[in-house]
């Protein structure tokens, strides 16, 4: 018997989006013509019941809060979406359930730091972003701003948990790691119209992370921006494919979906029009991203 096929997406920070995001997924599903098994959020997601909720930072009130209407039943999300936290989330709804929950039918925490078997994938998964000050210090109950800020951050503990694992078919980690720009430069010219980011974008950690565990796709958001590179990919570190996503603004460099036969992908793409970018067997690289657009995004560090 032939592996099982899975049409699995990923979404970048969606940032309290989430209706704009189902129809995202309704028209990829359609492009594909097959359903979408599996959504894989990498943070930032502001599972928020109010828009003008205290705990959102201020750049962030005037966004859509839509998760209320999931929460309280009124829409259902059509698909499991799972996600990890990023730096602007309700943590302390989430903080009681550092190894994940269901918030609302189809919506689920992954948790803080762990891995879990999703529809027969082995997911790896780093909440939070790279704060020195706090990376060796005890996570506090998030009951005011300053505390909910450092649960944003990940500890040393979670990211040992991590480091421990093997075989990961995917890691979700919320910020990048370090290095990737200087990576894509060693290997590739970036196509025409597209930049490359910030040198100082990401963190060490998170780095020497991937270079631990290997994982075979490494999906991350925060810094607002569609990015692509292999790390690895000799004898002594296998290959790692990363694939960074722009903020769910909009869906040509916030969505990337990969179809999967058993635990192999067979192809990938960007956005909801259901166009292959990339087959096994080809590199990965710059020439995998989606035409650039008249103008980049203006966010490149996340917020």
């Amino acid at each position: 018997m032939a592996p099982e096929s899975l049409l699995v997406a990923a979404v970048g920070d969606i940032h309290g989006r989430f209706r704009r995001v189902e129809t995202w997924l309704d028209a990829l599903a359609e492009a594909r013509g097959r359903p979408v098994d599996l959504v894989l959020a990498v943070g930032d997601v502001e599972a928020f019941r109010h828009a003008d909720d205290h705990r959102r930072k201020a750049a962030k009130r005037a966004m859509p809060a839509e998760f209320a209407e999931y929460a309280d039943g009124v829409r259902e999300m059509k698909r499991p979406l799972y996600f990890i936290a990023g730096n602007n989330e309700d943590f302390e709804a989430l903080h009681d359930s550092p190894e994940g929950f269901q918030l609302a039918p189809n919506v689920h925490y992954l948790g803080r730091a762990g891995l879990k078997e999703l529809q027969g994938l082995r997911v790896g998964y780093l909440s939070g972003i790279h704060a020195p000050r706090f990376y060796e210090q005890p996570l506090k109950r998030p009951r005011s701003l300053d505390t909910a800020k450092q649960a944003g951050y990940f500890r040393a503990p979670e990211v040992e948990k991590v480091a421990a694992l093997r075989d990961m078919d995917l890691l979700l980690v919320h910020e990048w790691p370090r290095g990737l720009p200087q990576r894509a430069q060693e290997r590739e010219v970036p196509p025409p119209g597209r930049t490359l980011p910030s040198y100082w974008i990401g963190n060490p950690i998170t780095r020497r992370l991937v270079e631990t565990v290997h994982p075979k796709w490494v999906l991350c958001g925060h810094s607002h921006r569609a990015f692509a590179v292999s790390l690895g990919g000799n004898a002594a570190r296998p290959l790692s494919r990363v694939a960074c996503l722009d903020q769910a603004a909009r869906p040509e460099e916030s969505v990337f979906w990969m179809e999967f036969q058993g635990r192999e992908v067979t192809c990938a793409g960007w956005g909801i029009s259901g166009q292959v970018s990339w087959r096994a067997g080809q590199p990965w690289g710059l020439g995998v991203l989606p035409a650039p657009l008249d103008t980049e995004p203006l966010g490149t560090t996340g917020y």
